[in-house]
């Protein structure tokens, strides 16, 4: 059983052990089970949970930050007279290694508005990504690898 089931689990147990079956006490729960499974996480598993755990919801909210500053930039640039788009097909050199971490990225990267990935390197070296807004490569591909690649090493690695 994994880390996180166990996590949920004692939530639910706490909740029903105080007899209050909500949202606040259910999260609070959650939070106390942290808490046990990082006291006694190596013992069970993984002694990182806490901080993996925290640095998944990190990423998580890294990509709605993007999501909702990519969807504004093209909603105004859609509705100005003249727009401000120069699209180009850049390569984003990679660091991640494994397949699932380079589907993320490349999922990540599709699901911002103004962005697609296209395809990834035979040897996986480099991701190929269409983007609206492609004026300065060096600084989009920076911007990638500064905010959705640095976040999936940190929470998978």
């Amino acid at each position: 059983m994994s880390l996180f089931a166990i996590n949920l689990l004692l939530a639910v147990t706490w909740a029903l052990a105080t007899g209050a079956l909500s949202e606040r006490n259910l999260a609070l729960g959650f939070v106390i089970g942290m808490a046990i499974l990082q006291v006694v996480g190596s013992a069970v598993g993984d002694g990182r949970y806490v901080l993996r755990l925290i640095r998944i919801v990190l990423l998580v909210l890294t990509f709605l930050k993007e999501l909702t500053l990519s969807s504004v930039r093209l909603a105004i640039d859609v509705l100005r007279p003249h727009m401000r788009m120069r699209p180009a097909v850049i390569a984003v050199p990679l660091d991640l290694k494994s397949d699932v971490e380079i589907t993320l990225l490349a999922n990540l990267i599709s699901l911002t508005p103004g962005t697609l990935t296209i395809d990834v390197a035979k040897d996986r070296s480099c991701l190929y990504v269409h983007a609206m807004y492609g004026g300065d490569p060096d600084q989009l591909s920076a911007a990638i690898k500064a905010t959705f690649e640095r976040r999936i090493e940190e929470a998978f690695r």
